[in-house]
């Protein structure tokens, strides 16, 4: 059984009154717990998407390109995401909860804070709004400013990308340090790391794009390096 067919089942299951809230705090433990961090993703997806006061197409476009939804679960994935823009529970109950679901400062966090700046700037721009609601999540998350910022080199659509922050470097890092930061990041992006680190397969796709902007990073120095700089 899928997990989305496994989250219809606990929605089924809701009590007159109950929110999307409700039925994930019955799931945090395991071994339902991979349903709960689903839930918790989309609900936080669909809360980011609203952020700024509308949620746009491009916004739908880029909170489909975080999960890989088949197309018989399509119905399951809408009802859940509409559930949670309607629900009473603020963000913040959800990003609280998650992170004490895995921990401050786990990884995992930090895969689902990228969704998060994806969807943000799928628009083409970072609302202040969503600046706002992105801060709060790391603050809950426990993602220090550091890490906030190397995020925002690899999302924010209005500024021009850095490299070396992709890399999480300063700017005057020798060739040498890009080259480990780049190693270790694509050792980090392995599949087999990913799912030790208990991402659902169906909920997130996350490493193929941290992929991408992080070897394109430092094709970006070496070609710098290679030019005299």
């Amino acid at each position: 059984m899928s997990v989305w067919s496994r989250i219809s089942e606990a929605l089924a299951a809701l009590a007159g009154g109950e929110g999307l809230s409700a039925v994930f705090d019955r799931l945090r433990t395991p071994p339902e717990r991979t349903i709960a961090f689903t839930i918790a993703v989309i609900a936080l997806g669909a809360k980011m998407a609203k952020a700024d006061g509308e949620v746009t197409r491009n916004e739908v476009a880029a909170f489909r390109e975080v999960f890989a939804i088949a197309p018989g679960d399509e119905a399951q994935a809408a009802r859940v995401f509409n559930l949670a823009r309607q629900d009473v529970a603020g963000f913040d109950a959800y990003a609280r909860k998650v992170g004490a679901m895995f921990g401050r400062g786990s990884p995992v966090l930090a895969d689902l804070m990228e969704g998060l700046f994806h969807i943000a700037a799928a628009d083409g721009t970072v609302h202040p709004r969503e600046d706002a609601f992105l801060r709060a999540v790391a603050d809950a998350f426990g993602i220090d400013e550091a890490e906030f910022r190397r995020m925002a080199a690899r999302f924010d659509p209005e500024a021009p990308p850095d490299p070396w922050a992709v890399l999480g470097l300063p700017p005057d890092a020798p060739l040498e340090a890009a080259r480990a930061a780049w190693k270790q990041a694509v050792r980090d992006n392995h599949p087999d790391v990913l799912a030790a680190r208990g991402l659902p397969a169906e909920a997130l796709r996350l490493a193929e794009a941290r992929l991408v902007a992080v070897n394109r990073a430092w094709e970006e120095i070496s070609r710098r390096a290679g030019a005299g700089g």
